[in-house]
């Protein structure tokens, strides 16, 4: 297993700017959210950005599977930036909406909406592992089409006392994270963290499928390149 995460840029190159640059094409990521827009900063595309306005913390996921309930919320939050995008009179050419959940023992575990809760979620992900799933959505500005896919990784946290995770708990770095951490500052704190997947899907933007099926979205419908 994987202990420390790579550069999604630098581990395959990702040629970003041939498909912004070259197409013209304008991206806007529907989230404020600083780990996704690092993550695209770091592959080398250019994309304005604002938070949809919706809360998935609000809703319930039902019966569907992880997958699809990330998919789903990655899309609703893709269609919502479309809305914000041109009630401030930006138009777009694709949007990126994007959602991350942890699953344990079949229980899907999402943002913790307080402290104590967080503490639980670290608490029972300490010493085991799960997996985490990110939905991405692409939805074209001009004609609705979307595309929605998803993607998965393992992550095994080690035994963490209970002074660490207090510890944790009280410096508020949980807050706004699923499951309640990032992997990049985990494990830079030291966490005995170890992991199988693109650690890109873990910290909440699968990078590679992204650029695959960004490409693909782009060129195969000339509606979509400005």
């Amino acid at each position: 297993m994987n202990t420390t995460p790579t550069n999604p840029g630098n581990t395959e190159p990702l040629v970003a700017e041939t498909v912004v640059n070259r197409n013209g094409v304008r991206l806007f990521l529907a989230s404020r959210s600083p780990r996704r827009r690092e993550l695209l900063a770091e592959a080398g595309y250019n994309f304005d950005y604002d938070h949809p306005g919706l809360e998935d913390s609000d809703l319930i996921p039902g019966e569907v599977t992880p997958r699809e309930w990330v998919a789903s919320l990655a899309y609703l939050k893709a269609r919502a930036g479309n809305h914000v995008a041109h009630a401030t009179s930006r138009t777009p050419d694709v949007i990126i909406g994007a959602d991350t959940a942890c699953v344990l023992d079949g229980r899907l575990i999402g943002t913790p909406r307080h402290a104590q809760e967080a503490r639980s979620i670290i608490a029972d992900l300490a010493g085991r592992e799960h997996e985490v799933v990110t939905g991405l959505a692409l939805i074209c500005g001009q004609s609705g089409r979307r595309l929605l896919i998803a993607d998965s990784a393992r992550v095994r946290i080690g035994p963490l006392s209970s002074q660490e995770i207090d510890r944790y708990i009280d410096s508020g770095l949980w807050s706004g994270k699923a499951g309640a951490y990032n992997l990049t500052e985990r494990l830079a704190a030291g966490w005995p963290i170890q992991f199988d997947g693109d650690p890109a899907t873990i910290m909440g933007l699968p990078m590679k499928l992204l650029h695959t099926h960004l490409q693909r979205f782009i060129t195969s419908h000339p509606e979509t390149r400005a």
